[in-house]
């Protein structure tokens, strides 16, 4: 399946996670796979006015702004210029609905202070909200999923994965084509949890399972990637690439696709320079 590059075993390079969806997020050296995904992953997200989810597709501002975790589940906002805010988890004293993708869930309202803090970076109304239970409010999409499987506010899967020789490969094309001057793209376009080392380009495109350090995982679709990928991370400008390559050359099943979606079959601890490895099945 070209699972590796030169016999050099493939390995963790890099775990990322995103506190509050549609943020900048934390590089770890480690990270706990629960369940629904790497802890503390996506269990915060911005709604408007109407509880409407909001992400970069929709507010590129926010790729200037980050949240960091800190502990208990709780996070510090932050952005250039601004005083950051340590939000508590609120009170589990009631839930609100939120719309994510067409669909409602259910989410704790973080309060005043945060609502305003994002209503004044976005300039527009806008509120926080805490995935309270993250065992039983959303569940992965059918035929995708085991009965109980539950993803937090991440787009539709516990895990993200990258490599990359992928990346590489991306960009080599991006440099072929009519915009070269809009790469190199770093790997942050993406917002994946794990970017691994040793592989060949898109190898992951054969990928059924896959171990990880302690965790295997099941291979549940091809990430499909959208206008975020377009928005420097550092400035929130938006271009072209990599959308404009991904149609040309990573077009699979009507998706323009890079990356692979996760679903954690164990608990477990992954760390940077973890071996992986390709069971069967």
């Amino acid at each position: 399946m070209g699972n590796m590059t030169n016999s050099v075993p493939a390995s963790v390079h890099a775990l990322h996670v995103y506190p509050v969806k549609a943020l900048g997020g934390l590089s770890l050296s480690e990270t706990a796979i629960e369940p629904w995904g790497p802890a503390g992953d996506r269990r915060w997200l911005i709604t408007d006015a109407d509880g409407r989810v909001i992400t970069q597709r929709e507010q590129r501002r926010l790729a200037l702004a980050s949240a960091e975790a800190l502990p208990g589940g709780a996070v510090r906002l932050s952005a250039p210029g601004r005083e950051p805010l340590d939000v508590a988890v609120p009170e589990p004293v009631g839930t609100e609905p939120v719309t994510l993708f067409g669909t409602k869930y259910e989410a704790v309202p973080a309060g005043s202070a945060a609502a305003s803090w994002l209503s004044d970076h976005l300039g527009v109304e806008a509120r926080l909200l805490h995935m309270d239970d993250p065992a039983h409010r959303r569940a992965i999409a059918p035929g995708f999923a085991r009965a109980g499987e539950t993803v937090s506010f991440a787009d539709g899967f516990p895990l993200l994965v990258t490599t990359l020789a992928s990346l590489d490969a991306l960009n080599s094309l991006i440099a072929q084509g009519d915009l070269p001057d809009e790469g190199p793209l770093p790997m942050n376009r993406f917002r994946p949890n794990v970017v691994l080392d040793g592989t060949a380009p898109w190898a992951e495109d054969d990928w059924q399972r896959i171990t990880i350090g302690e965790v295997t995982f099941r291979v549940a679709k091809p990430c499909g990637r959208c206008i975020v990928t377009t928005t420097d991370q550092a400035s929130a400008e938006r271009g072209k690439e990599p959308l404009r390559t991904l149609a040309r050359h990573r077009r699979i099943a009507g998706a323009l696709v890079f990356g692979q979606n996760l679903v954690p079959e164990n608990t477990g601890v992954l760390r940077t320079g973890d071996p992986v490895t390709f069971p069967e099945g």
